[in-house]
């Protein structure tokens, strides 16, 4: 758990281009760390159905929004990106510097694929490699970090990599589609760093839409479906008011096997995606009845129920936020929560599978 995670709040720092941005205050840092929130991002995290290039598409806006940002404030003078292979394909880093005027140096490329043994990830492999080196330049990398355990891989090697060649980063601006385990490894890799750079800046990283959590290793929650390590949802983590606001304005998304699911083949091999998110809540309807309804509705939102206004605040990091805003997405929530008595989770099962398959049936093999 991260130190003082409690005790961690979200406050606003810019609205713009319609993206709301918050920075995370209260941590004692070592790295900077947003959350940013804007209508595509968010459509895509409550949506299994975006597939294909608009999964990409749906980060430009808010990608470039944040370039512009970090520009402005000097964290990104020259840059070099870091792609990994191929998740770092969804994210459009190359794009927004380009909307955003700031000079791309080099392009780096390597590939980190999870080793699975009886469905169990066993480690990470380095399969290919193409690296450039731009002294005390911005490394911006584009990934989705679940146990963390890609990027550090990654990262270790670049860095070694730049020691060899006698040449070192200024900072690394990261932007993701991630959890709480992603602060708790930067923080340690910014220590790690520092002992053979000193001056390095750290790591400036941009969340979409909130800081979530994993599902702990041994916990395959409510449902007895979830994966370790793999499956992001709410609890324990932080999510943006407007995120929170638009998945509670809907019935099923806030019950989603995953917040994103598999980034790669949500992109290149959609009908794996969709096995996965059919198998999912076809596993949910078959086991219905054995599900307690009520917990995993108190999971999924990261609190037990009932709820004070004052603790859900506390629950939610939203000390910060405007009251007038905070007030109103309670009662939207207490609304959301009583609505919730009126389906059972077979109705909310079977709505699904209609809707996804309607959705994407040319993709089902």
């Amino acid at each position: 758990m991260i130190e003082n995670w409690k005790d961690v709040q979200i406050v606003p720092e810019f609205c713009d281009q319609g993206v709301d941005c918050y920075r995370l205050e209260g941590g004692h840092f070592l790295n900077e760390y947003y959350i940013v929130s804007e209508a595509e991002t968010r459509k895509l995290m409550n949506h299994p159905e975006v597939v294909g290039y608009e999964v990409y598409a749906s980060l430009v806006t808010a990608t470039s929004q944040m370039m512009y940002y970090l520009k402005e404030k000097k964290k990104i003078t020259s840059a070099n990106i870091l792609s990994i292979l191929r998740g770092a394909l969804n994210y459009p880093l190359e794009e927004s510097c380009y909307k955003e005027h700031i000079r791309v140096h080099d392009i780096s490329f390597m590939s980190s694929e999870r080793v699975f043994e009886n469905g169990e990830m066993r480690g990470l492999e380095i399969k290919y490699c193409k690296l450039a080196t731009v002294p005390n330049s911005t490394l911006l990398i584009g990934d989705i970090i679940a146990s963390g355990e890609t990027l550090v891989n990654c990262l270790r090697y670049v860095i070694d990599y730049y020691r060899k060649q006698g040449a070192k980063l200024r900072n690394i601006v990261l932007f993701t589609i991630g959890g709480t385990q992603g602060v708790e490894i930067l923080e340690k890799l910014t220590q790690e760093i520092r002992m053979y750079w000193p001056g390095f800046e750290g790591f400036v990283t941009v969340y979409y839409e909130g800081i979530f959590s994993c599902y702990e290793e041994g916990n395959r929650g409510v449902s007895g479906i979830n994966r370790a390590l793999i499956d992001f949802y709410w609890k324990g983590g932080i999510v943006a008011p407007e995120f929170r606001r638009e998945t509670l304005s809907m019935c099923s998304p806030l019950f989603e096997k995953c917040i994103i699911y598999d980034g790669g083949a949500r992109r290149y091999e959609i009908h794996e995606h969709v096995e996965e998110v059919l198998e999912f809540w076809e596993g949910i309807r078959d086991r219905a009845d054995r599900i307690d309804f009520a917990k995993l509705l108190e999971e999924k939102l990261g609190y037990e129920l009932p709820v004070s206004y004052e603790d859900w605040i506390h629950y939610n990091h939203y000390e910060k936020i405007r009251p007038a805003d905070t007030k109103w997405l309670y009662r939207q929530e207490q609304g959301y929560i009583e609505s919730m008595k009126n389906i059972t989770l077979k109705e909310l099962a079977d709505q699904r599978i209609t809707e996804f398959t309607d959705s994407l049936k040319k993709y089902m093999l």
